[in-house]
């Protein structure tokens, strides 16, 4: 008997919103959390945007304060999109079996600013000055065992680190887990803190990042020809999967069912999308094909889109492959990437709750400040102001340097 996976619980720490409801209202309303950088220290770099999470205190989501204070901020994001999803899921953990509940919230970098910082305590002061947290605030997997702890969750652990790709990728191997049967729930999603001088030192010298930085809000512009980079942001998402028959024993609210999961390398180049989006194809042809559903059964594709110009024109090449004519006269495309910036390894998460709340809501979120559309990029991207329609199933894309590409697949549930 196939063992089918349903949603029942969502947390996002966002530039546009520090809940799922915040988040999901101000994609509806087309707003840009993208701005000049808060850090004044941070101003001397050529790139001086990005999307910020702004009022977010980590102290409340963890039991002892003090570990809030021990931990790199994108664990700090972890933890507060994890526990606002297993609150949402309204799980009773007396009620399961922790040890088949298992924790998958990756990053695609870590712990960078805390690296960065004892390096020069490390170059600037003495070895001694090296604080001993180092290590444990760094690496990438620390905020999948920090959540597994707060919860006492001893089922699968683990943390996939695939750059951009790194959230769909933990959510669709937690996926995979559930219907192997070697678990039967996971809170699984990704969180991603890099704005400061290593990331934008980084990313900037690489020529990725948008430098519109007079016109913050309209720096991040997928598909459009006047396109000059992504913009990068920072965040958390992170979502609670369930086998059906686990979420209806408890009485559980379901949002969806996770149908669908591909995976694919491109094996092309360190940074940049195979020219012909063969990668990209294969990835999302693979997620069709575990949904048990035709091209044309798909309603709206959430893409990676993040504003870069190989990497759109590349995206839609591969969605006209999978998807035929069907992708010239009647699929949707949207990029939430336009409002938030580019989260990185936590992308995925937050677009996975963009896409459940389309099914739930009737709506699609746009593609902001699309005003003069690449003539490479020809589709309908949901230009400005969200569209109300019928969304039975979504697919959403998240590809990584190095050529890691992930899709996933969610529907209505139907019962």
């Amino acid at each position: 008997m196939e063992r089918r996976v349903v949603i029942t619980g969502m947390g996002v720490v966002s530039p546009v919103g520090n809940d799922v409801d915040t988040f999901w209202s101000s994609l509806i309303a087309g707003k840009s959390g993208i701005g000049t950088i808060s850090d004044d220290s941070l101003l001397g770099f050529d790139c001086k945007i990005a999307g910020e999470v702004k009022n977010f205190d980590a102290a409340p989501y963890f039991k002892n304060p003090k570990d809030a204070r021990r931990a790199d901020r994108f664990a700090q994001l972890a933890m507060g999109a994890s526990v606002m999803a297993m609150a949402d899921s309204q799980v009773d953990l007396r009620q399961v079996d922790l040890d088949r509940f298992g924790c998958m919230v990756g990053s695609g970098i870590g712990g960078l600013e805390t690296l960065e910082q004892q390096h020069i305590n490390l170059m600037e002061k003495s070895p001694k000055r090296v604080s001993p947290f180092t290590i444990p605030m760094m690496i990438a997997n620390i905020s999948s065992g920090m959540v597994s702890m707060e919860y006492n969750l001893r089922g699968p652990n683990m943390c996939i680190v695939t750059a951009c790709a790194t959230s769909n990728h933990n959510i669709g191997e937690a996926w995979r887990m559930i219907k192997f049967g070697d678990a039967d729930a996971f809170i699984a999603g990704g969180s991603e803190s890099t704005i400061c001088p290593m990331g934008l030192a980084g990313f900037g010298n690489m020529k990725a990042l948008s430098m519109r930085n007079d016109e913050p809000e309209k720096a991040s512009r997928p598909f459009d020809v006047d396109r000059d980079g992504f913009v990068m942001g920072e965040g958390a998402g992170v979502v609670v999967i369930e086998e059906l028959e686990h979420a209806q024993k408890r009485g559980a609210r379901i949002y969806a069912e996770l149908t669908g999961y591909g995976v694919s390398a491109d094996a092309h180049h360190l940074t940049s999308p195979h020219p012909e989006g063969d990668g990209a194809r294969r990835c999302m042809e693979m997620a069709i094909k575990h949904a048990g559903v035709k091209p044309e059964q798909i309603d709206y594709v959430n893409a990676h889109g993040t504003s870069t110009g190989l990497g759109d024109i590349c995206e839609t090449k591969a969605i006209k492959r999978v998807f035929g004519d069907y992708a010239e006269t009647d699929l949707i495309v949207s990029s939430t990437k336009s409002m938030t910036g580019h989260l990185l390894g936590a992308a995925g998460g937050v677009e996975l709750a963009a896409c459940v709340k389309a099914i739930g809501e009737g709506v699609i979120p746009p593609t902001i400040n699309l005003d003069n559309p690449d003539e490479f990029c020809d589709l309908d991207y949901v230009p400005h102001t969200a569209r109300q329609t019928e969304v039975k199933r979504a697919l959403t894309n998240s590809f990584g340097f190095g050529g890691h590409n992930a899709s996933l697949i969610v529907e209505k549930f139907e019962g």
